[in-house]
């Protein structure tokens, strides 16, 4: 935390308690004439509101509690260690000591063994599933069945390869995926006729004179990367379009309409690396287990 901001806490919350103790002390010592059995005038179903001041108790737990958040704010840190000594980033780095004290010679163990050779383990591919399951399922789902826009890691499509180094090499690096726009390229029909020749490249539906037009230009537009025949390029992360998988499948559009909008807009998709997060042996286990779901 920055001094600013220290100080920015700091001085709030001092001001906030020093209120509040000026409040109590000056609402004790006031001395206001009271009646016997004076009401405030509110009455609900027969029940009335006594001017009666608050229990000794009350006024009691309010002074504790202001003696805490005192206590609280000097013993624990914002720009200053503060009189415990604790703070939440050596709490984490405790904690990942632990951990890795506890569990890294296990880690290591596996981390010496093929990928191939630990589909049989069943240890090994739980603890890439619970890894995966904690770090991974937010974007390809606990069944790794991908969503919008996110792999599906089960159906053996893999568009950056589905080897164990190519799957190693995707969760410790990260891919950073790249579909042009062609709004300002091709013209709206020639962005039609291409979206007839790709859903005929994967058996769907098309309109073939439409498709034997959009040939030509995806052979000088998209065959640089998708190849001539349309299975895609891995080295650079070109789906492949003949296989009836679509990463970008919108479910409220159609087919057709989803070829043309990414088309148009392009598309942009990014892996983060986890290198630095789970490190190489956790890294190693979690490709043991995606590998198991359909690997190449």
């Amino acid at each position: 935390m920055s001094s600013f901001w220290s100080a920015y806490i700091i001085i709030i919350t001092f001001g906030f308690i020093a209120g509040l103790a000026a409040l109590i002390y000056f609402t004790s010592t006031m001395k206001l004439p009271q009646k016997p059995d004076e009401t405030m005038g509110h009455e609900f179903d027969g029940i009335e509101e006594y001017n009666k001041p608050m229990p000794k108790w009350w006024l009691q737990l309010f002074a504790i509690t202001i003696i805490f958040g005192v206590g609280y704010l000097i013993y624990y840190p914002t720009g200053w260690t503060g009189l415990g000594g604790w703070t939440s980033e050596q709490q984490l780095r405790d904690e990942q000591i632990a951990h890795a004290q506890r569990y890294g010679a296990v880690f290591s163990e596996f981390a010496r063994t093929p990928i191939t050779d630990l589909q049989d383990n069943t240890q090994a591919l739980r603890m890439g599933q619970r890894i995966y399951e904690n770090n991974c399922s937010v974007c390809h789902g606990v069944s790794a069945a991908g969503a919008y826009g996110f792999p599906d890691l089960t159906n053996g499509d893999w568009q950056w390869g589905g080897t164990p180094e190519a799957i190693t090499t995707t969760l410790l690096a990260g891919r950073q995926a790249m579909m042009p726009s062609f709004r300002n390229v091709l013209s709206s029909n020639e962005i039609d006729q291409v979206t007839q020749y790709v859903m005929g490249l994967s058996g769907q539906p098309h309109n073939s004179s439409a498709a034997n037009r959009g040939a030509a230009i995806y052979a000088n537009s998209c065959a640089a990367c998708h190849g001539g025949d349309g299975s895609g390029n891995q080295a650079l992360g070109a789906p492949n379009l003949t296989n009836n998988i679509w990463l970008y499948d919108n479910p409220n559009l159609s087919l057709e309409e989803d070829i043309k909008l990414t088309l148009r807009s392009g598309r942009q998709g990014v892996m983060p690396g986890w290198q630095a997060i789970l490190g190489n042996d956790q890294v190693h286990l979690v490709a043991a287990y995606i590998y198991s779901l359909g690997g190449e």
